[in-house]
This record gives C-alpha cells, sequence and structure tokens, in this order.
C-alpha cells in the first residue's frame, strides 16, 4: 500500500503517525518547526485515514509493515519515529521488529497495554456525518454537537470532511472498516516485542493515558525509555501544550 503523505525540510527524516481518525495535517504546525530545525519530516496518513487508500484490513502488523514499506519506497534509513495514541502503538511494533531501521522512538500518551473501545461516541456522531447529505461545516458541526461537546475534538473531527460535490461533503476516513475493527485498535503490543533503542515516552499530565504502573511494562519492552509529563496538557499533548511538547522532544533528539 502506498501511504500519502506530507514531506517538509531536508536532513535526518523524521516520521509522524496521527492517532485514530486523525490524518498527518493534524501535524503541520510542529512538523514545520521540526523541518526548520533541521530534519526531513514525513507527515504520513496512516491506511484508512486522511488521504491513503481505503482496505478492509486494519491492524497494528498491518500498519507496521505500510511504514516499513513507506520508508523503502522513500529510500529511508535510521529515521525518528513518533507516534500519538493508535499511531505511538504503531510505531512500537515498527521499532521492536525493524531496531535496525529506527534510530530513535517517541511515543505520545499511549503505553503497550490493552484499553477497552472507548470511542462509540464520536464514531456513532461520524456515522450521522456520513448518513447525512450536508453541504457545509456549519451543519456538520452542528449535528456533531449532539454527539460530542468538546469543541476542539470536534474540529479535530472535521478535518475529515472534504468537499465530494458543490453541494456534498464527505468523509476521507474508511469509517466502515473503522467501525468494524474498532476492537485491533485497542489491542497491547505482544510482551515479547521490544525495543532496545532510545526511546521517549510522553505523557499529557491530565491524561489517564500512562499512569505510573504502566512504567513497569514500559520500561520492561522499552529498556532505555524515559517516560516524561507534559503540563498544561490531556491526550491531545501535541495541540495543547505544543511549545511545551516542541521543546521536550526536541531536547531527546
Amino acid at each position: 500500500m502506498k501511504l500519502h503523505s506530507n514531506i517538509l525540510g531536508e536532513g535526518t527524516p523524521f516520521l509522524f503517525l496521527h492517532g485514530f481518525l486523525g490524518m498527518g495535517d493534524n501535524w503541520k504546525t510542529l512538523g514545520g518547526q521540526f523541518a526548520e530545525a533541521g530534519y526531513q519530516v514525513h507527515l504520513i496518513d496512516q491506511r484508512n485515514h486522511g488521504k491513503s487508500p481505503h482496505s478492509d484490513d486494519f491492524d497494528y502488523e498491518i500498519m507496521a509493515e505500510d511504514v516499513v514499506d513507506y520508508c523503502k519506497q522513500h529510500n529511508l534509513s535510521d529515521i525518528i519515529l513518533l507516534g500519538h495514541s493508535m499511531g505511538g502503538k504503531a510505531a512500537m511494533l515498527v521499532a521492536a521488529q525493524n531496531p535496525d531501521l529506527v534510530k530513535k522512538l517517541i511515543v505520545v500518551d499511549i503505553a503497550p497495554k490493552y484499553y477497552a473501545p472507548h470511542h462509540q461516541q464520536i464514531l456513532d456522531g461520524l456515522t450521522a456525518l456520513e448518513e447525512a447529505h450536508l453541504s457545509s461545516r456549519k451543519e456538520a458541526e452542528n449535528l456533531l454537537k449532539e454527539f460530542i461537546s468538546n469543541k476542539g475534538i470536534r474540529l479535530f473531527l472535521l478535518k475529515n470532511l472534504e468537499r465530494e460535490s458543490q453541494n456534498k461533503l464527505c468523509l476521507k476516513l474508511n469509517l466502515s472498516a473503522l467501525k468494524a475493527n474498532i476492537e485491533k485498535v485497542g489491542e497491547a503490543l505482544p510482551e515479547d516485542q521490544k525495543y532496545a533503542g532510545e526511546t521517549l515516552f510522553i505523557r499529557g499530565e491530565n491524561s489517564d493515558y500512562i499512569t505510573s504502573e504502566d512504567e513497569v511494562s514500559i520500561k520492561n519492552q522499552f529498556p532505555k525509555a524515559e517516560i516524561i509529563s507534559i503540563p498544561d496538557a490531556g491526550h491531545w499533548v501535541h495541540a495543547e501544550n505544543s511549545d511545551a511538547f516542541y521543546e521536550a522532544v526536541l531536547k531527546f533528539l
């Protein structure tokens, strides 16, 4: 599968993997900053997301293979790999299975453990969007408001809309495949999958995705892991405190 990406800057290849229902474009501002700092930034749309191809097949093994294939297609080696949430799980697996490819790993607000499905309200809202005949973003936001009270999350989800024709908006992502495979999004990284390279785990101080109990399994599977918290930030750490996030990543690099 040929993943869609935006490539910014020159230098050491630095690949970004977005979270569930996101896209590479979510990282555009930070990506530009890292490009200015001397990295070749690859903002990747994972399968069934953004402008990348759609497929019924969707799990972490396949997503990891997609990233390895992407590196081959673009002739990349010694990469820095960053993943947020679902993208963090995919990034962990890429690094564990391909330690010679990944020079440094950055995992944002996700642990290697199992997470129970918890996106039902969001998926219901997106399903309503897909089934409605919408002609404007305002209509879409008003509809989504019935399902999601948080404006930030609504705006994040509305990035998935694109104009199919003058009077019709549609979703870019493959909603049916994502709903069918929702259980797989929460799957744990198998315990035998380990990565001995330099690793940074970043959690949002106000997020409960990485708890103090998770530090044991993180250190077990990523022995060189450093775990830091970003203040005034929840699960969308990079959006909620982008300055502190940028500084922390730059310091690690």
